[in-house]
């Protein structure tokens, strides 16, 4: 048979008899007259040819595709999301789901996979609108997460919120009084970044700090070099960077513009990237623990697929400051 799957016809034409006779026996399907004779025979032959059942259509005829399609942002993905999601796939792979990602685009000209796919559950990232809603449920989908009833703002979910609140509360700690958020010019990552400025203030407005002011930088032209020359002029000490990204962008045009790090402005990133370490001077930032997290958007999957038990879960325990030379000295 070469390379291609052996199907059930293939082992009804090798014997003769019909394709109903083999599926019935394939499938063990009860109430039938079958002779235990030609039963026999059908898995004989079954076995000789090398025959293995679709999974696949297995489970469709269970009415379980045992897909989980994960509905990524339209933000680029940085080393850690690569990590969440490998964490992810392994957790459902071992329930024996398959998990499927697909990344939504605002041109939105292609259909979207759910569509195209049956998957068992549709997971996000980030809350669907009611046009993506819609969608979903004129196909019959009914398992999403997050729920659409009972979905808070992105701003108040505590993956997005817990870092910028770790940030302010390392830079207060360390005595600073006035502090800026630098973010990314990159529109992809607009909606991410206005949530994080959103958490930034609220935190800075409980440890009763001066209002926080905000900048975009890109490190492909001298807006970073500009903003720290303000922000220094304006008494700024203290930097709440989006990502690692930005906070280097950030830390490399104070110091080319003749500022020490952390003496004259202390910066600190956000999730922990390689690039943080292997900078120099080394980039504080907030390490989320994307183990844990992939998980846990598993076993959201898994709850909403058959069930399964959520596992208890510390969210404060998933995300932590790891401190070092661009907001302490040596």
């Amino acid at each position: 048979m070469g390379r291609r799957r052996v199907t059930a016809t293939d082992v009804a034409r090798s014997l003769g008899v019909s394709r109903t006779t083999v599926g019935f026996v394939l499938n063990n399907t009860p109430g039938q007259t079958i002779s235990e004779q030609t039963r026999r025979r059908v898995l004989d032959e079954a076995a000789r040819l090398g025959y293995r059942p679709h999974r696949a259509a297995a489970d469709l005829r269970r009415g379980s595709s045992k897909v989980i399609l994960f509905v990524l942002p339209e933000w680029p993905m940085g080393f850690r999301s690569h990590q969440h999601l490998e964490e992810a796939a392994l957790a459902l792979d071992e329930a024996g789901y398959s998990l499927v990602t697909y990344a939504r685009q605002t041109a939105g000209r292609s259909r979207p996979l759910w569509e195209l796919l049956d998957p068992e559950v549709v997971v996000g990232m980030g809350p669907f609108d009611d046009e993506e809603l819609a969608s979903m449920r004129a196909c019959g989908i009914t398992k999403i997460v997050p729920d659409p009833e009972h979905t808070p703002p992105l701003a108040e979910w505590p993956t997005i919120t817990q870092g910028p609140t770790l940030q302010v509360a390392h830079l207060h700690e360390l005595g600073h009084r006035r502090i800026a958020f630098a973010g990314t010019a990159d529109p992809r990552h607009s909606l991410l970044v206005d949530a994080r400025v959103r958490a930034t203030r609220a935190a800075a407005h409980r440890f009763e700090l001066d209002p926080v002011d905000v900048a975009l930088v890109d490190y492909r032209d001298d807006s970073g070099g500009a903003t720290v020359r303000r922000w220094h002029d304006a008494g700024v000490t203290g930097v709440v960077a989006y990502n690692d990204d930005t906070a280097a962008t950030v830390v490399g045009a104070a110091i080319r513009d003749g500022m020490s790090v952390p003496g004259d402005l202390a910066v600190i990133g956000h999730d922990d990237s390689p690039l943080a370490a292997m900078f120099v001077p080394a980039i504080s930032s907030v390490r989320i623990d994307t183990v844990e997290l992939g998980r846990h958007f598993a076993a959201l999957a898994l709850h909403e697929a058959d069930g399964r038990p959520l596992p208890p879960r510390n969210v404060e325990a998933d995300v932590a400051v790891v401190p070092r030379e661009s907001t302490q000295d040596r």
